[in-house]
């Protein structure tokens, strides 16, 4: 699905990713850890074109390196920022519209409104509300389901838990779950460790902008090493 090879990115003279591998296949979420400032939400960015990609960016054998963000969006990859960007002014139900992709309507793809209804109860007594006034887990909870309006086929999801209280939490990774069920690929970017394990099918673990660990949760559990120096603070 996504193959990714000795990725380079800079912010002006800092080289922040340095020779990043990552491969993501059909159906899998993909979780990657580490500390902040390692460069997780760069190689988001970097794949999504937010980033100017150095290296080899594929996206179902189709190289996207040096696509605009909308094209990459075209082709069914999704991406959902850490922060949660919405559009205040308009209603929730305005705001899912908006994720729908030109021509694609509403429940033409893998999920509907109704879908996104369903699984959050809050985003429905608020549906003609504006978004502004929604609180922080259901801005986050509206940022994601708006994304998956446009039918990807791999999402992005960067921090999706950062600040929410833990039911909140628990409901992002009943949705994470759902998205997986329905076949779409998922790379998660996630600091709370016991969430990632969870869930996950494999972990990245990345340190001063490259993959320092590659495995299963359950090879990460056994690597004490890895994680004091790289995850635990």
């Amino acid at each position: 699905m996504l193959h990714v090879q000795d990725l380079h990115a800079y912010y002006g003279k800092s080289h922040i990713l340095q020779g990043v591998n990552i491969a993501i296949e059909e159906g899998e979420i993909v979780a990657l850890l580490g500390r902040n400032g390692v460069g997780r939400s760069t190689t988001c960015k970097a794949i999504m074109g937010e980033v100017e990609p150095h290296g080899t960016v594929r996206f179902k054998g189709q190289d996207i390196a040096g696509k605009k963000a909308f094209e990459i969006a075209n082709l069914g990859i999704g991406y959902v920022p850490e922060n949660r960007d919405i559009f205040p002014g308009l209603t929730t139900r305005q705001n899912l519209i908006l994720g729908l992709k030109p021509g694609q309507k509403d429940g033409s793809g893998r999920w509907s409104m109704q879908d996104m209804f369903n699984l959050f109860e809050n985003l429905l007594n608020r549906a003609d509300v504006e978004a502004s006034v929604l609180s922080g887990g259901e801005q986050q909870m509206l940022t994601m389901c708006r994304t998956l309006m446009g039918d990807p086929d791999f999402i992005m999801i960067d921090e999706p838990t950062e600040g929410l209280s833990p039911q909140m939490t628990q409901k992002v990774g009943e949705l994470l779950k759902e998205i997986a069920s329905r076949g779409v690929s998922t790379l998660l970017v996630e600091q709370k460790l016991a969430i990632a394990m969870d869930i996950a099918d494999r972990v990245y673990v990345m340190g001063h902008g490259q993959m320092v660990f590659e495995g299963t949760p359950e090879e990460l559990r056994s690597r004490d090493d890895v994680r004091k120096e790289w995850l635990e603070v």
